[in-house]
């Protein structure tokens, strides 16, 4: 009883805490969220690669593969990879049985860096790399078999909406996973994450960005995002089904599949 009360008020706390705080690129901007957001990406795209294998020491790697994995099982012709970036998800994902992948993104510089891997692999007849909004697609109801969101969803400026639109074009029965930063609870991972995230991180990201406050950014929203059972209650009150999430590397990074019903 103890463990579902301290549940509860975790997922309270984690819900009052987002509201409070919107966390945005550039603090002094007046543009939306979402503007900073494609502003930031253009900025970083051409480095975002290379830099992100260092910050994770490449365990982002696995990750990925482990979400692959998933959605592989599931045998899909058709994929749409929201908030794909530079197609890194996409092109892998290219290796199976599926007929055409969505690599979706706001930023036209990661996807022209995107584009430019896809036509080296000459996956172009497969893979279509689209600029649109998340939280607008541009796609029939019921489209895909498969949608996947790689440490895109916490970027969305209204998540809730976002989320319903992946809802809309998702077949039912079709699966919906999402990988995504999450903030380890247990000593000592939870005390390193806090040094890493909150110092480490921000400070490589100054030496090797142009952008200084990117990466300061994605440190501070990956800290804010709700996860684990907060982000389950999510997704199922916009519309998921036999949601589960499943923690990665001590709780850095958490897999939540989900179903359309």
């Amino acid at each position: 009883m103890l463990n579902f009360i301290s549940a509860l008020v975790n997922v309270h706390l984690q819900k009052k805490l987002i509201l409070e705080k919107k966390v945005t690129p550039y603090k002094d901007s007046e543009l939306a969220k979402k503007k900073q957001v494609e502003q930031m990406f253009d900025n970083i795209s051409e480095n975002y690669d290379s830099l992100n294998r260092v910050i994770s020491l490449g365990t982002d790697q696995s990750w990925r593969r482990k979400l692959i994995e998933i959605i592989k099982s599931t045998q899909p012709e058709t994929i749409l990879d929201v908030a794909t970036g530079t197609g890194d998800l996409a092109i892998a994902l290219a290796d199976s049985s599926v007929k055409k992948i969505i690599g979706l993104d706001i930023s036209a510089g990661m996807l022209s860096v995107g584009q430019k891997k896809i036509n080296a692999k000459n996956l172009d007849q497969k893979i279509e790399m689209v600029q649109a909004d998340s939280e607008d697609l541009p796609y029939d109801d019921d489209y895909f078999d498969a949608i996947t969101v790689a440490f895109g969803v916490r970027n969305f400026e209204n998540l809730d909406k976002g989320l319903q639109e992946i809802n809309r074009v998702l077949k039912p029965g079709g699966i919906f996973v999402v990988l995504e930063t999450s903030v380890p609870t247990k000593f000592p991972f939870k005390q390193g994450y806090k040094i890493y995230s909150n110092a480490i991180l921000p400070t490589i990201g100054k030496l090797f960005s142009k952008d200084k406050s990117a990466y300061a950014y994605l440190s501070e929203s990956a800290s804010q995002f709700p996860f684990g059972e907060a982000f389950n209650n999510i997704l199922k009150k916009n519309g998921f089904s036999n949601v589960k999430d499943l923690p990665q590397t001590f709780g850095v990074a958490t897999i939540y599949v989900a179903s359309k019903s």
